[in-house]
């Protein structure tokens, strides 16, 4: 029969002998002997009828149909094995393995996550600090917070607080920079990170709606996010803030928004996980807590007068 496939065993033993190169190694990889190892691969080759390894003095090699059959042979193994993590971490309830830019972990989630632990003590939070594309079956991923404008097809997908950005500063600068215009002679920190956005969210457009001329300030460039921020909470110059990254330190004032004129980016960050998902007890709670924390700070959105930058 055509679609009759060989024993998984034999395929296993195979793939392992295949990668390796060597059928001792492989064995020790699979925990049997030799001779059990060289029985399976012989019965795949008696099922295939043809060799699929030439034996050497001290080695093997792969024949024509050898080199067919390994790749899809190791895709295969790999794929079965990401279903397997995947199904098995649906039985799991109790750990959370989240994926966010490293400006959001340090900003967003990091000064957060004690309320989090003191809420949910049965969960254990694990994160990963990356704006790699993430797999959730390969990568072990439970939720992903992502920025920009999306979409993500085939995914559970919730945007998150509408995100603008704004000159914020240090109380004490703020003191010696009160008008927009003044702001023209501060020293303007330049995040690099939201370069993307089209159209450009910069100090340009910034001074544009606020109607004041502009020509290409002074001060430091950085190309995280965090960064910026940084230098801002200590005082080195003003920084177009970005809603998720600096609404904490406004509200606790480490931070100032001296002027009621933000800039809506267009982009969001965004709740990200498999299709199915968001209903399991962890990824739930863990949306409803953000949700929530969000809340905490939308009076601060709620005062400011936030323009489109696309309708500018």
């Amino acid at each position: 029969m055509p679609d009759r496939l060989p024993p998984l065993t034999a395929l296993r033993a195979f793939d392992a002998a295949a990668r390796h190169m060597s059928f001792a190694k492989a064995a020790d990889e699979l925990h049997v002997t030799p001779a059990a190892l060289s029985y399976q691969i012989k019965s795949l080759e008696e099922h295939l009828g043809a060799p699929l390894f030439r034996r050497l003095n001290r080695a093997v090699e792969l024949t024509e149909a050898g080199h067919a059959l390994a790749p899809g042979a190791k895709d295969g193994f790999q794929i079965l094995a990401a279903a397997w993590r995947s199904a098995e971490r649906l039985q799991d309830n109790q750990t959370l393995t989240v994926t966010a830019g490293p400006a959001f972990t340090a900003k967003w989630l990091a000064p957060r996550l004690y309320e989090f632990a003191q809420a949910h003590p049965e969960i254990e939070l694990r994160f990963s600090a990356s704006l790699k594309m993430m797999d959730f079956g390969r990568d072990a991923i439970d939720v992903a917070i992502r920025f920009g404008y999306g979409p993500d097809p085939g995914l559970y997908s919730l945007s998150l607080a509408e995100e603008w950005i704004a000159p914020v500063m240090t109380p004490e600068l703020a003191a010696r920079y009160p008008t927009p215009e003044s702001l023209t002679k501060a020293p303007l920190i330049v995040d690099h990170s939201i370069d993307f956005l089209d159209p450009p969210c910069d100090w340009a457009a910034w001074f544009k709606a606020m109607d004041v001329e502009f020509s290409e300030g002074h001060g430091p460039q950085f190309s995280q996010a965090d960064h910026a921020v940084d230098a801002a909470l200590a005082g080195v110059g003003v920084v177009l803030g970005r809603r998720a990254l600096v609404v904490k330190d406004v509200a606790e004032g480490r931070l100032v928004l001296p002027f009621p004129t933000a800039l809506g980016t267009g982009a969001r960050f965004r709740f990200i996980c498999p299709e199915g998902s968001e209903n399991r007890p962890q990824v739930k709670a863990f949306r409803d807590w953000m949700l929530a924390e969000i809340d905490k700070t939308a009076a601060i959105t709620a005062a400011l007068n936030v323009i489109s930058v696309s309708k500018m």
